[in-house]
This record gives C-alpha cells, structure tokens and sequence, in this order.
C-alpha cells in the first residue's frame, strides 16, 4: 500500500493528538488524582502509537508505546502523579514533537530519545514493591552477555542476588547515598547490573527505588543487613536471581500486553462508534479554499449589479429569483468563510506548557491567564503568528515579571501575572499580551536610541511615550547589551514587528514603569466577504464594517462639546469624541448643515463618532486590496466595486480611535 497519499493526514491528527497530550498532562498536574485525565491521555498516546507503526515510523512507535506502559502503571494505580513523572511524560512529548516536525519536513523522523526512554523506564522499573524482588518477578532484563556472567557465577560457586534498595523519602543527597551503597557491595561481591544504570543513577535521574545484580559468596541476610548500615537506607531486600523465570518473563509480560492491546483496541473502537455520528471531517487543501474564495468574490459582485439591474427595472419575476439568489448565496457564503476561520485556541493551547517549563528555568513564580481563546482568524494568519507570540510571551516572562525576591521587595505578589488575551474588533482581531512586572523605563529607551543614532535629539523632545516604547523594535535595540540596559525588552521585537506587518497588522506598547506592559497586536481577519453600511460625504461613498459599529445617531449642532482641543459627544452618559470624515478625508464640503448624521464605531473599550451627510443603506461587499501602487492609505483598509460600478473605500475604524 502506498503511504505517501495518508502521510499528510498522519502529520495533521499527530500534532493534534500530541496538543491533546499536552493539555491534559497540564490538567493532570493541577489534578492528579482524575484518572479520567489519564484515560484522556492514554487514548491520544495509544492511538498515535497505531498510527506510527502504520506509517513505519517505529521510533515514534516505541517511544509512545513507553508512555503508555507508564500511563498504564498510573491508571492502575502502580504509580502516583509526581513531578518526576510528569517531567518524563513531557520530556517524551517534546521528543514526539520534534519527530513529528522532522516527518513533516520531509526528514525520517529519528531522533535520539534515549533520555526520554531513560526516564520513562527509571519511573516505571525504579519504584517496584520491595517484596516483588523476593517473589523473583525480575525487574531489570539481561542481555547475552548478563546472562553468560550470571551462568558463570552460579559455575564457580557464587549466588546471583537482586537487590532492590529504597532510600528514604527525605534524602536529600541520593546519588552520595548510592555511591555508599555500591561500595559496600563491591567488597561481598562484584555488582553484574544495575537499574537505573549507574550513570542514570549518578545523575539522581530516579526515584527513591533502585535494584542492583550482585554476584556473592555471603548470605541474603548479611548482604540486606550491610546495605542497611549505611545511612538514610529505608530498606534492602534481596532475592536469588532464577534465570528461567527472567527468560519466562518477556513472553509473559509480551502476552499481558497484547491482552492489553486488545482492550484498548476495543476502547478506541467503542469511543470511535461513538464519535462516528456527530463528527464527520475531510481536510481540504488551503489553496483549493483560496480559488473557491475568488469564485464566489466574483459571485458576490456580480449578485451586486444584479440588485441594481433588479431596482431599476422593477420586474416581478425577476426580483423574487434575484432575491432567492441573494438569500441562497449568503448561506454559501457564511459556510465558505467560515471552513477558512480556525480558533487562535490552536495556537494559544501551547503557551501554557512553554509557560510552565520556562517559569521553572527562571525561578519564578508565574500565572498564565487566557481569554479569549474562541475568536476566529483565517488559517493563513494562524500560520504565521505562532512564532511572534511566543517571542513576546518569553519576553514578558523573562525580562519583564521580575524574581520574587524582587517582587517582595516592591509590595507585589511573589507570583506574577501575564494575560494573554484575543478579541475582536471591526475587520480586525486584537492579541494583547500584558504583565504585571517592571515595565519599560523611558529614560533608558531614549538614551540607548540616542545612543545608537536612531532618533537625534531633536526627534526625541517630540516623541509620544508610545512612540518612544515602540523605539524598542527598532533593528538596533536587538543586542544582548540591550538585555541589561533597557528593562530586558527590545531582544528580537523588530523580527516581531516585521512578521506582523508582513501579515498586514500592526503592534504598539503601553507600559507603566514598575507596573507592567501591555504589548498589542493587530491582525486582519483576512475576510474577502464583509458586511458594511454604505455612507455619503457630499458624493463620496464610504462603507463601514458592520462589526464596528454600535449604533447610528443623529447629532444638533448645540450637542456637540469641546474638550481638550476636540469636538466630542455625551452618549449615554460616556463621552465620544467626533471624527469628521470630511477632514480626514478631505473631501470638500459646500454646505454646513446644523443637524450631523453620526455612526458610533468601537474599538475594545474605546468609542469614537464618524460624522457622515447620510446613510445609505447596509450591503455585502468584497474587500479588495489598494495595492502596491497607493501603499498604505491612513484609516483606509481597502475599497470595493458597488453594483452600480462605483468604487466606494472602506474605513479602518480601528485607526481612527486612539
């Protein structure tokens, strides 16, 4: 069979399930006692585990398989959650991600995850009931060469010991403990084997169990009671080695596994039934969505005049099929656009794994809180923003929450907190990023940009804070130098800024010294397709997103009010101030009217009023691009053709609210 045809759709359900892995291991960790949580993880492990060995890929197979036979130890209640387990649980994910990458690459897939194998076998082998040694259920397997020396040591008179010791629960020096222990034994005899191996061992890489083959002369008596002089030794049990049942044990233990396998299969089985009904999907490639998205672009503007035609003729039969076709076209167009939209969840369901680990190499305390996490961007988006986001959130979490020493010192919390948080507004979706550490000093911004010649210090007297924030982004700032001198922003951001701009978005800072940052991305939704009310100004046609706009008002002279240097409104007890689009757009206006037409349009908490001459009407348009040649055009994200031909632009309402 070929496989290169499905190699596409394993890619895609590995990284889901090893996402699935991940977040339930997070939940694991805060409750380690659901063994639902287990079952949950179990499954995505066990099948992935089905779909490797399908594709080949036995290192990927192996690796899970040793995941599960922990899981299983877990759900069974051989093992308790300990952060040491679910270090090894996450060290193998890692591993499994990074195979998965090297597949999608167009790599083989090998990776060496003899550390993650390592861990995972010390955890499942190094904590065995003291009596299980003494019912000879050998936990460590022996090669030919282990075997031969055992068969020469029984030859010459010696006896084969496993000896399974336990340290105390509150030793704090293992691997000095260990060294003691082995040395004892190297005077009653010579040590064939141990499990964990010694380096592993040296490394303090296990529990508080280990077992130690030993070749000896002396009693089991004697050898248990020498082990147990030596301090902070809990227990010491040793039992002959039978080298039948160790050859009888891999053939047991491989026939409880296909028992096992079994009943997992019939598991997965069950819960596949289950899950048959209600979830139905096939994965299309993207570019195939792109070229249905231009057909139906061109649809929609042809729908368009053919309204018009309709208007104008004012003929029965044809109005009643061209309004049957505008209702069955906006069915099809709400399910086109939205096979497109995937949840940033995709991308936010990663942080909270990288969070913790990097919060654990820097010794910090640290919440991640994430809101939001439903808001939809086209897939092309999702794509790209990953990278960018994380480099802010290292930021955030590296230079700016501070140590809790330093915390302390300041009156705050010891534990820190970064707010990760999605949200619509207009065409646009809003990232926001803040913390509750140091925040950005101004002073030491201007002096290394000074400094490094990228303002003069005529521009700097001029600067807004944001501006000056926003300095940090600057190619120039991206020096280790900078990690020390400016409150630790600024490594990497211009790489930040560029990637977000590339996708047609924007970034900008707010920070408060010694209160935090809030580190703000704009992306586009990307939607060809968007609803719009149609306004006049003189005889410019402007539309406006729907998204945008709260309400539409109309405005007397005597309402509007001055404050700080502007023309604004009481609405509903807040006040909005005006934009008139006549001045930003300079169109030019004969007549002055006493009465204004206004639109109230939001962005996140902020409202502003466009003042228009009149309201033409709502409408779906298709939003095209103004091209190279115009470049970016201030408060303008695009135009569209009307259906009587006219081109009307669409306002960006998010740049005109500050």
């Amino acid at each position: 069979m070929e496989m290169n045809q499905y190699l596409e759709v394993f890619i895609e359900e590995s990284k889901d399930h090893l996402q699935n892995c991940n977040t339930q291991m997070l939940e694991l960790e805060k409750n380690p006692g659901d063994i639902a949580i287990v079952n949950e993880i179990f499954r995505s492990a066990h099948t992935l585990k089905g779909m490797s060995a399908t594709m080949g890929y036995e290192d990927l197979a192996s690796l899970t398989h040793n995941m599960e036979n922990v899981l299983d130890d877990i759900r069974n209640g051989k093992l308790s959650v300990t952060t040491a387990v679910m270090d090894a649980l996450f060290s193998a994910v890692d591993d499994l991600e990074d195979m998965t990458a090297s597949i999608a690459s167009g790599g083989d897939g090998k990776k060496d995850v003899s550390r993650s194998l390592s861990l995972l076998e010390a955890i499942q082998k190094g904590e065995p009931a003291p009596k299980a040694a003494a019912e000879n259920n050998s936990s460590i397997q022996y090669d030919e060469f282990e075997r031969t020396v055992i068969e020469q040591s029984l030859e010459q008179g010696y006896i084969a010991y496993e000896l399974t010791v336990k340290l105390k629960d509150d030793c704090l020096l293992k691997a000095a403990r260990v060294y003691m222990v082995f040395e004892v034994l190297e005077k009653i005899g010579e040590v064939i084997k141990s499990n964990p191996t010694v380096d592993q061992l040296e490394e303090e890489n296990f529990d508080q169990h280990f077992c130690v083959t030993l070749a000896s002369k002396e009693e089991k008596d004697f050898i248990e009671k020498s082990v147990l002089k030596v301090s902070e030794v809990e227990s010491a049990e040793a039992a002959e080695v039978n080298l039948e049942a160790v050859e009888e044990k891999p053939k047991a233990a491989q026939e409880a596994a296909v028992t096992n396998e079994a009943a997992v299969v019939e598991e997965s089985a069950k819960e596949t039934q289950k899950q048959a009904v209600s979830n139905k999907t096939i994965r299309v490639n993207i570019d195939r969505l792109d070229v249905l998205m231009n057909l139906f672009e061109e649809l929609v503007i042809d729908r368009g005049r053919l309204e018009q035609i309709s208007k104008e003729l004012n003929h029965g039969e044809l109005n009643e099929t061209v309004e049957r076709m505008s209702r069955i076209s906006g069915d099809l167009q709400s399910i086109i656009l939205t096979m497109r939209m995937v949840p940033v969840e995709t991308v936010f369901n990663r942080f909270p794994r990288m969070v913790r680990q990097l919060a654990r190499d820097l010794d910090k305390q640290i919440s991640l809180e994430i809101s939001g996490q439903d808001t939809e961007l086209d897939r092309t988006v999702i794509d790209e923003i990953g990278d960018p986001l994380v480099h802010l959130l290292r930021n955030a979490l590296d230079h700016g929450i501070e140590s809790p020493a330093a915390r302390r010192e300041k009156g705050k919390p010891e534990e820190g907190t970064i707010q990760l948080r999605a949200y619509h507004s207009g065409n646009h979706v809003f990232i926001e990023i803040e913390d509750d550490g140091a925040g950005i000093s101004k002073e030491k911004v201007l002096s290394k940009a000074l400094s490094r010649g990228i303002v003069t210090e005529e521009q700097a007297k001029t600067l807004t804070d944001s501006q000056v924030y926003e300095l940090i982004m600057a190619s120039g700032f991206s020096t280790a130098e900078t990690i020390s001198d400016i409150s630790g922003r600024g490594v990497g951001l211009d790489v930040v800024k560029t990637t977000i701009e590339s996708l047609g978005g924007s970034i900008t800072i707010h920070s408060t010294e010694g209160q935090g940052s809030i580190f703000s991305v704009q992306l586009p939704l990307t939607l060809s397709i968007i609803s719009v009310m149609l306004v006049e100004v003189e005889e410019e046609k402007f539309a406006i997103p729907l998204s945008s706009i709260i309400e539409t008002a109309i405005v007397k002279d005597e309402e509007i009010l001055h404050a700080h240097n502007q023309r604004v409104i009481d609405f509903r007890g807040k006040v909005v101030p005006l934009v008139f689009l006549n001045e930003t757009f300079d169109v030019k206006k004969e007549n002055t009217e006493d009465i204004h037409s206004v639109i109230i349009v939001r962005k996140g908490e902020k409202l502003a009023g466009l003042v228009v001459d009149s309201f033409i009407g709502q409408q779906e348009v298709v939003l095209k691009s103004l091209g190279d040649y115009l470049g970016n055009v201030f408060a303008i994200s695009g135009a569209t053709i009307l259906g009587d031909g006219q081109v009307a632009l669409i306002v960006d309402c998010n740049a005109l609210i500050q």
